[in-house]
């Protein structure tokens, strides 16, 4: 089976690359909470969702990815990850009016601070269900943390789940979202060259 040999960070092209919320202080991250909120009710085509919940759902999920990173042999260097899809994900893509991208290849990213999960962390952790999103069923690849060796058995084993080109967004908030592989960076080191002075 082919495997992609690369990574794909998408951002609305009106923003910087690996803008973290995680990164933010709490007041300042409230004031941008609402202005991506604001985006999303006047913008055709901005799709992503940032309702008050989200921010203690992604925490929790974060937090529990990196405890499963540590247990299986990771060293994070950040206590929260940049977001990266396995290939190309034209899902990702449609979630910005305009998207950018930056692609970094599998072999630019250590395996010491590059975990994997199958698929997006939201759903894999299952804490959903704790913020109004219907829990699926348990699946193998789901609670884990997945070392980037593992890679190429965990497709051989699953494939690539299906990558969806002019999707619907109105509810995927609350919907399973098994569209790409994500790979989550725990080092600044691979990306420095593009990350926004503050």
């Amino acid at each position: 089976m082919n495997h992609p040999d690369f990574v794909t960070h998408y951002h609305p092209v009106e923003d910087a690359p690996f803008l973290n919320l995680s990164d933010l202080p709490e007041a300042r991250r409230d004031a941008v909470i609402q202005k991506l909120g604001e985006r999303k009710r006047t913008q055709k085509g901005f799709h992503r969702v940032f309702g008050p919940k989200y921010m203690h759902f992604r925490l929790s999920t974060e937090e529990k990815l990196h405890r499963l990173f540590v247990e299986a042999g990771g060293k994070p260097q950040r206590r929260a990850p940049h977001y990266f899809g396995l290939g190309h994900s034209k899902w990702f893509e449609g979630l910005y009016p305009e998207t950018k991208s930056v692609e970094i290849p599998l072999s630019a990213l250590d395996i010491a601070t590059t975990s994997v999960t199958y698929p997006d962390s939201f759903v894999s952790m299952r804490l959903g269900v704790n913020y109004g999103i219907p829990l699926e069923p348990l699946k193998p690849f789901h609670e884990r943390a997945y070392l980037l060796s593992d890679l190429p058995a965990l497709i051989d084993a699953y494939g690539m789940p299906p990558d969806v080109d002019g999707a619907d967004y109105a509810n995927y908030a609350h919907e399973p979202l098994e569209n790409f592989i994500e790979a989550q960076l725990w080092s600044d080191d691979p990306v420095r060259d593009y990350l926004a002075a503050d």
